[in-house]
């Protein structure tokens, strides 16, 4: 599975620059201790990638379309669950399930993000939260990939202070059917405008609510569930995020997520997400390493290589540099998460800090092949785009140094 490091052939330059080659980058062994079989688990997701996701997804990118075979493949594959634990399915440890995650990203950052909305956050929710009979009723179909997965928390007007939501439910009982009334927005959800259900996290208000936020599974043909595709992205172009106005949509009781009765419900379900987050901006900024290794070891200036100018090599110790301390970070925190021992600030500092990093070796990637850096051929200017996106998803940077802050001193400094 590894590609031999291109030639450094001074008067050859190759018409076309394969940028697309794992190089197993690994500075300080961060991963030497992962387990046959995690590394089997990656090793299969970086197969599917190289053969099935990178020939095809600048296309879907370019054209903003959701690529659903590739949907059906990674179901298939049973890649579509994010480490969600399905009754019947063999466990996902959090190392492996980290590792898929960044050869995920490593291929493409929209590939990376549908599994992390079906599984990581819709699935997940029904599995922690969900009934024995919702989750006997969808996690297997949502693992298959036969139901695609919402998850609605985010408004129009609530974003970082999330907690604040204002979508309702109101008990009622229509047509003889006790159930509840859900009315409000959201906004940015993936798989909100082509799925089957979305998990919506509305306030219990009216004759018996108690004001708290819970959990509901909600059809997206409901009556009343109106959601558009958020056009005109620069980002995550390759999964369709939705604007969605919930007005007077009638669930039954059995809808409810009996778990999920107040906003910790959702901080337990961001708090399994954000490491991932973390691993997938491993995944782009290692894919972004790449394409610069590769592309100064053959494109020809000046009569010689990129790679022989003092610069150049400077600007690659300072990116693996980077990618270094992202994969140390990522596998420490990791393992404190398999111990039971990750905290919600550590979480946060991991995924901060790689979404920070990953912006600065795509940028110096991105700088180094020069024109050439924003052709999506040449890989560097998809990553680029995406990982604008991961920066601010799942809590952003501010937010994250926020909650750590807070660990750190004591003092919230936000409501």
């Amino acid at each position: 599975m590894t590609a031999a490091r291109p030639p450094i052939m001074p008067g050859v330059t190759a018409p076309d620059y394969d940028v697309s080659q794992p190089l197993d980058v690994d500075y300080l062994g961060a991963f030497a201790d992962v387990t046959p079989e995690e590394q089997a688990h990656r090793l299969a997701v970086r197969q599917f990638v190289q053969a099935e996701v990178l020939p095809v997804i600048d296309g879907y990118w370019e054209r903003a379309e959701v690529p659903f075979d590739l949907v059906k493949r990674m179901a298939d594959l049973d890649l579509l669950r994010d480490g969600v634990d399905v009754p019947g399915r063999p466990r996902i440890s959090l190392m492996a399930e980290g590792l898929a995650s960044m050869e995920m990203s490593r291929g493409d950052g929209s590939v990376a993000t549908i599994c992390g909305v079906q599984g990581g956050l819709a699935l997940r929710s029904i599995v922690l939260h969900g009934s024995p009979e919702q989750v006997e009723r969808y996690a297997e179909p949502m693992a298959r990939g036969e139901v695609l997965g919402a998850f609605a928390l985010t408004e129009p007007t609530h974003g970082s202070d999330s907690v604040s939501l204002e979508t309702t439910a109101r008990r009622t009982v229509r047509d003889g059917v006790e159930g509840y009334v859900i009315d409000g927005e959201k906004k940015w959800i993936g798989f909100g405008s082509c799925g089957h259900i979305a998990v919506v996290w509305a306030r219990l208000v009216g004759e018996g609510g108690d004001g708290q936020v819970h959990g509901f599974v909600v059809p997206q043909d409901a009556p009343g569930y109106r959601a558009t595709t958020i056009e005109g992205k620069a980002s995550l172009r390759a999964i369709w995020q939705a604007h969605i106005v919930l007005d007077d949509v009638f669930v039954p009781a059995e809808a409810a997520l009996p778990g999920a009765t107040s906003f910790r419900a959702t901080s337990e379900v961001l708090f399994a997400t954000r490491l991932g987050v973390a691993w997938s901006a491993v995944g782009h900024a290692t894919a972004c390493y790449e394409a610069a290794v590769q592309y100064v070891g053959q494109r020809i200036q000046f009569g010689r290589p990129l790679a022989a100018s003092q610069l150049v090599q400077e600007r690659l110790a300072r990116m693996l540099a980077t990618l270094t301390q992202m994969q140390l970070l990522v596998a420490q925190t990791t393992r404190l998460a398999e111990r039971g021992a990750l905290s919600g600030p550590q979480a946060s500092l991991a995924k901060l800090t790689c979404t920070r990093g990953a912006r600065e070796v795509a940028s110096t990637a991105r700088d180094m092949l020069g024109g050439n850096g924003i052709l999506l051929g040449n890989r560097v200017a998809r990553h680029f785009a995406d990982i604008e996106a991961l920066h601010t998803y799942e809590g952003t940077e501010s937010m994250n140094a926020l909650i750590v802050g807070r660990d750190i001193t004591g003092v919230s400094a936000f409501v």
